[in-house]
C-alpha cells in the first residue's frame, strides 16, 4: 500500500502523534521538564509504533520510532556517537516480560529458562557516553538524539565516581563507556539544604538536579553538585579482549575504577527476571536513589549480537516500568494557569503529601473533559501519582470518602489573568483565553509571531530578545515595539548602538505592510496566511473585518464556524481593538484593497513552488498566489494544480512528473500571474459598475 492509499484520518493520527512525542521529547531531554506523564507518553508511542507496523509507507527516517531523545540545545558542541545511543522497549507486565524472553528464545533457537540474564535497576537520570583513548578521558557527551549529542567533557571530569584515567591491566586503545549521572537522596537533601541557607535555587527532584547541574556552561558549579555515576554498557572496545558475557564485562569495568550499580544480579529465564522485578519493587524505597523500573539483558554477547537491533532498541535487552507510587490526600481548591499560547489548565491545589520521596502539593487536571471523567470536586479524598515519579496527577476520586460540603470545578467565564473573554468550542478539549495580542500569559508568544518573518518580518527581533523586551516591561504589547529607542535598546544584554539602530530601523521598515499580512501578523487563533489573504480580498479593509458578522465571515470559502467564531470574538474583545488601534497610531499602514465576493482567479486551486526563482522570492510569489486565491502547499499530490519549478528543483519535480502533474519555469509563471491579477482587476472593475 502506498501512503497516497492510506486513510486520511490515518495520515493525520499518526503526524499529530509524531507532533505530541516529539514536544514531550523535546521538553524532557532538552529542557529538562516533563509535563507529560509516562504512562500517557508510552501510550502515544506503542500506538504510533503500532500504526507503522499496519501502514509501513508512513514510516519516515523523521519518526519519534526512528530515533531517541531530541534535538540538541545550541549550547554545547556537538557530538557525533559512532556507535548510537539507543533506548529500550519497555514491558509493564510479568506477561510482557515472558513474551520478550519467549521472543529471543525463538530467534535463538533456544530453551527460554536457559536463556541468562544481567539484571539491574533503571536509575531515574541522565545517560552519557565516556570515551578513554589509551586509558585517558578525552570526552563525555549526552545521548542527544541518539546518534548526536552533546560535549558535556569539562563538566563529567568533575564527577568524582568517573575515572579521568583507567587503573588496572590491559588497558585498551579504545574504550567507549556508557552509563547513567545522578543525585543520590542524601545528596540531593543535603544540596537542597544548603541552598535553602543561601536563598539559592531548590531543586524539586533527583533527575532535574541531575540534568540542571550536567549541563552548566560553568564547570565550577557542576564540581559543586552531588553528581555520581554508574557504569551499564561498553559500547566500543578496541585493542583489548576481555570477556563473552555482559557481567563479566562490567566487572572488567570495576578494575578500571568505575562504578556500576550494586544491586546487579544474574538470573535464568522469564521466571528469573520476573524476580528481581518484583525485588526490586520491594526494595525501591529504601534505594538511596531514585529508580523508575529496572533494566533487563541477555548476559552472553555472542548471544546479543545474533538477536541484534529493531531501528531504536535491541533485542536482547527491555526495560521493566514500574507502576507509581500513589497516595491519598485532599484537593483543597482549583485554580486556573494561562499558557504561552492561551490554554486554560486547571490545576488542583492539594493538601501537601509525600508522593515517592517528594512533597507534592499541586497537579494538573489538564481540562475540564478531564475534570469531568473523574467526577472530582473541591473537598474530595483524591489518590495522587506521581506518574513516571515526576509530574504529579490526579488518577482516582475516593468516593466513599466524598464529603457533603463539596464543590463543582468550574471554568471561569473571563480570563483570571487578563479578563477576557474565555472560548470553548463545541468538540474541542481545550478552553482558551480570546485576548491573544493583550493577555501577559501570551505575551512572548504573540510577540514572537507578531514579529516572525511571515508576519512583519522584523528582522533582530527574536525569542531570546523578546524574552529580555517582556521580562523587563518594556515591552506589553506588539505596539510597544514601535515605541523602542536606540539609547535603551542599546543597554540591553548582548545590545550595542549599532545593533540597536539596525533594530530600530528593522521596526521602521516593518510599519508599511499589506492587509494580509497584518491579519496573519496579529494572531488571531487558526488564522493562517492563506486565510488571512482571503479575508483581505473579501472584506478590503480592517474595518469591514472588524465589523463583520458571523453570517458574512462563515460566507467566506474555506472558512468555516469554527474559525469564525475565532475571528468574530477576538474582534469582540475590547483590548484587542485597543492594541490594534494603537499599532495603527505607531505608525503601522498598508494599502487598502478592493474588496470583492468574486470567486478569484485561482480559488480552489493549490500551488506548489520548488527551486529557486530569481526574478521573485519565493514568499513573494506564494504572496502573489494567496492573493489570487490559490493555496500554496509545500509537497506535490494528486491535487496540486500546477508546479513552478526553478533552477535545483528536486524532489517535488520528480514527484509532479510522475504525477503527471504540470509544471511550469519561473518566465512562464511571471506571464501568468499578469493574467490573472489582470482578469482580478477587471472584475474588480465590472463589479464597480
Amino acid at each position: 500500500m502506498s501512503s497516497h492509499d492510506i486513510p486520511a484520518d490515518i495520515t493525520n493520527e499518526v503526524a499529530d502523534l509524531r507532533r505530541r512525542i516529539d514536544e514531550a521529547n523535546h521538553r524532557y531531554y532538552v529542557e529538562n521538564e516533563s509535563d507529560i506523564p509516562d504512562n500517557d507518553y508510552d501510550r502515544l508511542m506503542r500506538r504510533l509504533q503500532a500504526l507503522e507496523e499496519q501502514f509501513p509507507a508512513l514510516v519516515t527516517p523523521e519518526s519519534p520510532t526512528q530515533r531517541v531523545g531530541a534535538p540538541l540545545s545550541g549550547e554545547f558542541p556537538s557530538v557525533t556517537h559512532s556507535v548510537r545511543m539507543l533506548s529500550l522497549d519497555n514491558a509493564f507486565s510479568d506477561d510482557e516480560l515472558s513474551a520478550f524472553v519467549k521472543r529471543a528464545a525463538t530467534r535463538l533457537g533456544s530453551d527460554p529458562e536457559s536463556l541468562t540474564f544481567c539484571c539491574e535497576p533503571k536509575l531515574d537520570g541522565l545517560a552519557v557516553s565516556l570515551i578513554y583513548r589509551d586509558g585517558k578521558l578525552v570526552q563525555g557527551a549526552t545521548r542527544g538524539d541518539g546518534s548526536t549529542g552533546e560535549d558535556i567533557t569539562r563538566n563529567v571530569r568533575t564527577i568524582r565516581s568517573i575515572p579521568l584515567k583507567l587503573s588496572g591491566h590491559d588497558v585498551p586503545s579504545l574504550l567507549e563507556v556508557r552509563g547513567e549521572v545522578f543525585i543520590g537522596h542524601s545528596g540531593f537533601e543535603g544540596m537542597n539544604e544548603r541552598a535553602r541557607k543561601e536563598n539559592g535555587k531548590v531543586f524539586a527532584n533527583p533527575r532535574n538536579a541531575a540534568a540542571g547541574s550536567l549541563r552548566q556552561l560553568d564547570p565550577s558549579i557542576t564540581n559543586d553538585r552531588p553528581l555520581e555515576f554508574f557504569a551499564y554498557q561498553v559500547a566500543q572496545l578496541e585493542g583489548a579482549e576481555w570477556a563473552d558475557t555482559h557481567s563479566a564485562m562490567m566487572a572488567r569495568l570495576r578494575e578500571f575504577g568505575f562504578r556500576s550499580n550494586p544491586e546487579l544480579a544474574i538470573v535464568q529465564g522469564a521466571s528469573g527476571i520476573i524476580d528481581f522485578c518484583q525485588r526490586m519493587g520491594e526494595r525501591r524505597a529504601s534505594l538511596d536513589y531514585d529508580i523508575d523500573g529496572a533494566v533487563l539483558k541477555i548476559d552472553s554477547l555472542a548471544q546479543q549480537a545474533e538477536l541484534g537491533f529493531v531501528s531504536r532498541a535491541p533485542r536482547w535487552a527491555i526495560a521493566f516500568k514500574f507502576p507509581a507510587e500513589e497516595r491519598i490526600t485532599t484537593l483543597n481548591d482549583v485554580e486556573f494557569q494561562v499558557g504561552r499560547i492561551g490554554t486554560l489548565t486547571p490545576v488542583a491545589k492539594l493538601e501537601p503529601v509525600q508522593v515517592a520521596g517528594v512533597t507534592v502539593t499541586n497537579a494538573t487536571l489538564h481540562n475540564m473533559d478531564e475534570v469531568a471523567r473523574l467526577d472530582v470536586r473541591i473537598g474530595d479524598q483524591v489518590i495522587v501519582r506521581r506518574a513516571g515519579d515526576v509530574i504529579p496527577q490526579i488518577v482516582k476520586v475516593v468516593i466513599e470518602q466524598r464529603p457533603d460540603n463539596t464543590r463543582d470545578i468550574v471554568m471561569p467565564e473571563r480570563c483570571p489573568v487578563c479578563g477576557s473573554q474565555i472560548e470553548r468550542l463545541e468538540g474541542e478539549v481545550a478552553a482558551r483565553c480570546s485576548g491573544g495580542l493583550f493577555c501577559p500569559a501570551q505575551r512572548k508568544e504573540s510577540l514572537q509571531h507578531f514579529a516572525s518573518r511571515k508576519a512583519l518580518d522584523i528582522d533582530g527581533l527574536g525569542e531570546k530578545l523578546i524574552d529580555v523586551l517582556v521580562e523587563r516591561e518594556m515591552v506589553k504589547t506588539p505596539a510597544d515595539l514601535f515605541r523602542l529607542g536606540v539609547a535603551e535598546l542599546a543597554e540591553l544584554p548582548r545590545m550595542a548602538e549599532k545593533s540597536a539602530s539596525n533594530l530600530v530601523a528593522a521596526l521602521d521598515k516593518a510599519r508599511s505592510t499589506t492587509l494580509a499580512r497584518f491579519i496573519y501578523a496579529i494572531g488571531i487563533r487558526e488564522v493562517g496566511e492563506a486565510t488571512a489573504a482571503v479575508l483581505a480580498t473579501r472584506f478590503g479593509s480592517l474595518d469591514a473585518l472588524m465589523s463583520a458578522e458571523l453570517e458574512q465571515l462563515m460566507s467566506v470559502p474555506d472558512i468555516g464556524p469554527i474559525v469564525a467564531r475565532h475571528i468574530h470574538t477576538f474582534f469582540r474583545q475590547q483590548a484587542n481593538v485597543d492594541t490594534v488601534k494603537a499599532l495603527q497610531d505607531e505608525g503601522v499602514h498598508w494599502e487598502e484593497v478592493e474588496a470583492t465576493d468574486r470567486p478569484q482567479p485561482l480559488e480552489g486551486q493549490t500551488w506548489v513552488l520548488t527551486g529557486t526563482l530569481e526574478q521573485m522570492t519565493r514568499d513573494d510569489a506564494k504572496e502573489r498566489l494567496q492573493q489570487l486565491g490559490a493555496k500554496v502547499a509545500g509537497s506535490v499530490s494528486k491535487k496540486t494544480s500546477c508546479v513552478v519549478a526553478g533552477p535545483g528543483a528536486g524532489s517535488k519535480l520528480a514527484k509532479a512528473e510522475q504525477l503527471e502533474v504540470e509544471v511550469i519555469d519561473e518566465a512562464t509563471f511571471l506571464e501568468r500571474l499578469a493574467g490573472y491579477e489582470g482578469e482580478a482587476t477587471t472584475d474588480s472593475e465590472a463589479s464597480d459598475e
